[in-house]
């Protein structure tokens, strides 16, 4: 296997996406204007579209939240123009509370790990010709990109990792403020409350923001909590993952509905869609 030409194709794959995905890796808040053309344009031409630098018309991002199935949104999600899913998130006997309808799979690398262990990288559950968006979690996962991309029909497009560092940053600045906001202590306390090594802006922000930067309206469902849901609709997964302040995202999420010119970092001349939450 090691000497296989197949094997030695893969590990060139693998070391020219590392190398551009690296190379690429620094703070440029100007790339919210490249989102069309980085990730809008390969989904248009592979829905037999000519590349065009409109932004969709309206966009709905589908969270996981257990919240979903206390009402009934799925042809109101489905009337979109675009809808975008996450993680995998079954919609199967669902249909009624999350739609049926999805045009963007949105992953973080951990799901296409996981699905890089089946037979042909099987990472479909929308349909094979779904395009995919994943961003990176740990550089190996290049690896399962490089093998699973061999064998994909639709797109599977990282991340810019400029957007990735713009996300980042934008969240951090969200937890700073309500951790000085609600304790009243230092920012450098924020580290130890937060586990600052690990941090990290959750899939659905991510997905939110990718709207953000290639939809004239973006639709968010799914997103938020209540005593009386799961976790998770789809799954029996009980609490929130400790690595993520999901309340920091939820206070980004009122900024791009109320007063998008409050969100930090982003460039003036980026014009902000509407948005909306439903809950």
């Amino acid at each position: 296997m090691l000497r296989s030409p197949q094997f030695y194709r893969y590990w060139l794959d693998f070391r020219r996406a590392l190398h551009d995905w690296a190379r690429k890796k620094r703070y440029q808040p100007e790339i919210m204007d490249e989102l069309i053309g980085l990730l809008k344009g390969p989904i248009d031409r592979h829905n037999g579209l000519v590349g065009s630098e409109r932004r969709y018309g309206s966009c709905a991002v589908v969270g996981n939240s257990g919240i979903l199935m206390q009402k009934e949104y799925g042809e109101l999600i489905d009337r979109h123009e675009v809808v975008i899913r996450l993680n995998n998130a079954r919609t199967e006997r669902y249909e009624r509370n999350v739609g049926a309808k999805t045009n963007i799979s949105f992953v973080n690398s951990n799901i296409l790990h996981l699905c890089g262990r089946r037979q042909g990288c099987f990472c479909h559950p929308y349909g094979a010709n779904v395009p995919m968006v994943m961003y990176i979690c740990q550089p190996a996962h290049f690896l399962d990109y490089t093998v699973c991309n061999s064998s994909h029909d639709a797109p599977l497009i990282v991340t810019d990792p400029r957007f990735d560092l713009l996300c980042a940053r934008i969240v951090k600045y969200y937890s700073l403020k309500r951790f000085v906001e609600e304790t009243g202590k230092s920012l450098d306390e924020w580290g130890s409350a937060h586990d600052g090594s690990m941090f990290h802006y959750s899939s659905g922000m991510q997905a939110v923001m990718l709207a953000v930067g290639i939809c004239d309206k973006v639709s968010i469902f799914g997103f938020g909590k209540s005593a009386l849901a799961r976790h998770h609709y789809h799954t029996n997964q009980k609490a929130e993952l400790k690595l993520h302040d999901y309340e920091a995202e939820y206070d980004l999420y009122h900024d791009l509905v109320n007063n998008p010119q409050a969100v930090p970092f982003i460039t003036d001349k980026f014009k902000f869609p509407a948005a909306v939450i439903y809950q």
